[in-house]
């Protein structure tokens, strides 16, 4: 299928690593260009080469979404050097594990910060561009948290539900000239997992691949570009049709029928 996205920009945020890079390089796959960014600048450079290598143009920006002037900074200069923004991805690093009780109000506030008040940062430096592309779209990269809470990831349960209903409301206000979509990726196997578990103590990385797999009806995790291809797909006009979803890319784990 050709997702129609050769010649069109997209602009794909915390994309030095995980999800973020491996949706970046599936938009420069199907021709698009791309704007990347992230705090790493090392991690960035890497991913942005592999990402060029794919003969798409590239603008890859040292930004904190959670800081407005910086968020905003990185979509316009996207924009300037583009020419165009068709999609925007939005995406942030997740938060730290620990229950309620362990949480003091800096890690609230942090949490705030990065996972809601970011999405707010890029999605208004980029509607500006977005308004003028034929076929615009927004995607929020969540996770599988908001359908069913992650026990120990008390503030990605929660504040994860408020960005949630952000998109939604986006959904309306932005229709019909921008599409907005939420993906709720399960068990990827992602440097976010590797955190994890450290965080939880778990004796070797196989083990801790095997114990995710356990009640995945597919039977096993997820790699990024699988979740990538979705994502990718979602920001095309393939998807023209599809707006205010929720969908989870995460092999079944999710048994809810809402």
């Amino acid at each position: 299928m050709d997702l129609g996205l050769t010649g069109r920009a997209a602009f794909v945020a915390g994309s030095s690593k995980g999800m973020g890079r491996a949706i970046a390089e599936g938009f420069a796959a199907e021709g698009a260009d791309v704007g990347m960014c992230a705090r790493g600048g090392d991690a960035l450079r890497d991913a942005a080469d592999a990402v060029r290598a794919q003969g798409v143009r590239v603008v890859a920006t040292v930004a904190d979404v959670s800081v407005a002037a910086q968020a905003t900074a990185a979509v316009e200069r996207t924009v300037a050097e583009l020419g165009r923004l068709d999609a925007l991805v939005v995406n942030a690093g997740g938060p730290g594990p620990g229950q309620f009780e362990e949480l003091d109000d800096a890690q609230w506030d942090a949490t705030y910060q990065m996972t809601f008040k970011s999405a707010v940062h890029l999605i208004r430096a980029a509607l500006p561009a977005l308004r003028t592309s034929d076929a615009a779209s927004i995607v929020f990269v969540s996770s599988s948290s908001v359908r069913q809470p992650i026990p120990g990831l008390t503030l990605s349960n929660s504040v994860r539900g408020a960005v949630a209903g952000l998109a939604r409301t986006l959904a309306d206000e932005l229709a019909p000239g921008v599409r907005v979509n939420t993906l709720l990726p399960g068990r990827i196997r992602t440097e976010r997992q590797l955190e994890l578990a450290r965080a939880a103590g778990t004796a070797s990385l196989e083990e801790r691949w095997a114990m995710l797999s356990r009640d995945v009806p597919l039977a096993r995790i997820g790699e990024p570009a699988e979740f990538a291809r979705v994502a990718v797909f979602l920001s095309s006009a393939a998807a023209s049709y599809v707006t205010g979803a929720m969908l989870a890319v995460d092999g079944g784990l999710i048994r809810s029928v809402v």
